[in-house]
């Protein structure tokens, strides 16, 4: 269904108190949820292995196969409502720690154990949707995707990608600003975003999938994996 999620829209201007999101693909999201969603982050154009069809050692461990590819899956998709169709508002992304913990991955057991302290947060960064601003209407048109989003784990990074640590937990958030033509904006800016934060979307960052479970169904949902299921040994 339709959430609004976040703080409160006590003291929010009337164009973003209203707005509402809904979370697409929530059931895929759910099914990665039950299973510990890992996301890839990588240095930049770096070949990462990622483990899938690419045949078996002597001892029967899966060969890793190389991928570049950072973004992620599932995409973050949202339906909006609720929005001024005539106002202009900017969506965009951060992602923020769930903890103060860094993991490690228990083949044994199959599951995630904490292994110290965070490191260091990586720098914070947003991730702007490529069509931003565009008016209301425009983005209750059609669903929202951020597809051109990517993670990487390189605190160097110069190429406005979003920086996360490995072995970390993070929550993604969803934000929608709205454009203010009064001269003295920057007053009422608490007053003009709504923030949406959806559970099922928490995920570990990971150089290499750890849950052959995940890499599993990474391979059955993504379209993009399509060579995978073939066969294909190119991604």
């Amino acid at each position: 269904g339709w959430a609004a999620e976040g703080p409160g829209s006590s003291g929010k201007n009337r164009r973003v108190s209203h707005a509402t999101a809904r979370l697409e693909m929530g059931s895929l999201w759910e099914e990665f949820n039950r299973l510990g969603t890992e996301m890839i982050v990588t240095k930049a154009g770096r070949w990462v292995p990622q483990w899938g069809k690419g045949g078996t050692t002597n001892g029967g461990h899966p060969l890793p196969i190389p991928c570049a590819r950072r973004r992620m899956f599932p995409t973050f998709q949202v339906k909006l409502e609720g929005l001024d169709p005539l106002s202009d508002y900017v969506l965009l992304m951060d992602f923020i720690p769930l903890d103060d913990k860094r993991y490690r991955y228990a083949f044994h057991s199959s599951s995630w154990l904490a292994a110290g302290r965070a490191e260091p947060a990586a720098p914070g960064r947003v991730h702007f949707h490529p069509d931003s601003p565009a008016k209301g209407a425009q983005w209750m048109r059609q669903i929202v995707s951020f597809d051109k989003l990517k993670l990487t784990n390189n605190l160097l990074d110069d190429n406005g990608h979003i920086i996360l640590n490995s072995m970390h937990r993070y929550q993604p958030r969803f934000h929608v600003v709205l454009v203010d033509p009064r001269r003295d904006s920057e007053r009422f800016a608490h007053q003009n975003f709504k923030s949406f934060s959806f559970p099922e979307t928490q995920f570990m960052a990971v150089t290499a999938y750890q849950n052959h479970r995940i890499t599993q169904l990474k391979i059955a949902s993504n379209p993009f994996a399509k060579g995978f299921r073939d066969g294909d040994p190119e991604p």
